[in-house]
């Protein structure tokens, strides 16, 4: 039997709620395809920073360095927003993807045709489906540079620094070309290459990659264009690969035009097989301890683990197919719509556990 060690990360808010039923889910999937999941219990954010004093302590670093994978819940709350930034509970997000070395950050967009009622754009202009991959440059960029603040003509100022190395954009090309590759062969890169230099680099290096994949159709496309056709034309797009604070916003945006930010999953991957899987959304301390919270995106997120850190295909797809069937008659109250079964957070969790095949 194959085991897999994973560092489970609850966090904060409404995090442990929506952790546990992913490991309900994970739980079952091991059962009826023959595989074990270790699990190891860490502190990260706020419950780090109560517990420890920091929002990432070296034993969190260290059980994560010595994992197959980590499964992420959220991060965050009010009752640590007047600490400073170095000690926040998401300096604590931003310190693990460096320290584990996660450079790509991959956010499948879908609508689920059970809720594609729920997306804000019109049918006529999603189409028969909506199925994008953004792929994310994640620890190099404006967040990971030079900072600081100086006086300029004496009044206070300032600045963030833009900076990526050729190799940097080398490698978040290749996850990306690959991705593209299993898909359907289609890669959009987004810069702004008409303005910033490090845009520049960008784009050439991304040109020279696509030499090692001709049977992938690069395109390229200014952000503020990018953003502006998510909304017009969305399935145009198969990969949308960028910079870490482009992708950060275009991913945004991608997901609520699927129709919920309570339904999409994401990966951050290591060089290798290591990665790390959490849902987008954040830590929703208003709802935490309701058992209204929707666990389906953490629930996806495990189905990536599956795949792409363990390359256990079959059981991903079986989560993915009973998230499916359960929104076909039930709804967690973010979701909900009129004529469905409304459930509680856990409710849910039980409901995709008894559909697993």
């Amino acid at each position: 039997m194959k085991n897999y060690n994973v560092t489970v990360l609850k966090g904060d808010g409404i995090g442990p709620e929506i952790v546990n039923e992913a490991i309900k889910v994970l739980d079952r999937v091991c059962e009826l395809y023959g595989f074990k999941i270790n699990y190891n219990y860490q502190l990260i954010g706020g419950s780090a920073i109560d517990e420890t004093g920091v929002p990432l302590p070296q034993a969190t670093v260290d059980a994560c360095k010595a994992s197959d994978a980590v499964l992420l819940g959220a991060v965050g709350g009010p009752k640590w927003d007047k600490l400073s930034g170095n000690v926040r509970p998401e300096a604590g997000l931003l310190a693990i993807r460096s320290a584990l070395g996660l450079f790509a950050n991959l956010r499948p967009a879908q609508i689920f045709a059970p809720l594609k009622s729920a997306s804000p754009i019109k049918d006529s202009i999603i189409g028969d489906e909506l199925d994008l991959l953004v792929v994310r440059e994640l620890i190099g960029g404006i967040y990971f540079g030079e900072r600081g603040r100086k006086e300029v003509n004496g009044a206070p100022a300032a600045y963030d620094t833009e900076m990526y190395s050729v190799p940097e954009v080398e490698r978040i090309a290749r996850v990306a070309f690959d991705a593209a590759r299993k898909r359907k062969g289609k890669l959009m890169s987004v810069d702004k290459a008409n303005v910033l230099e490090s845009s520049r680099l960008w784009r050439e290096t991304v040109i020279r990659i696509s030499e090692e994949y001709p049977d992938v159709e690069l395109s390229h496309m200014y952000v503020d264009n990018c953003a502006m056709q998510l909304v017009r034309n969305p399935g145009q797009f198969d990969v949308i690969v960028t910079s870490n604070i482009f992708g950060d916003i275009l991913s945004d945006e991608a997901s609520m035009i699927s129709g919920s930010i309570g339904m999409l999953a994401s990966a951050s991957l290591a060089e290798g097989s290591m990665g790390l899987y959490e849902p987008i959304h954040g830590s929703a301390p208003d709802i935490a301890g309701m058992g209204i919270a929707n666990p389906l995106a953490t629930i996806l997120s495990t189905a990536m683990m599956l795949r792409y850190s363990f390359s256990e295909n079959d059981a991903a797809q079986a989560i993915e197919n009973a998230v499916n069937e359960a929104l076909a008659t039930a709804r967690t109250p973010d979701i909900y719509e009129e004529g469905k079964e409304k459930l509680s957070t856990q409710q849910m969790g039980d409901l995709v556990v008894s559909l697993l095949k």
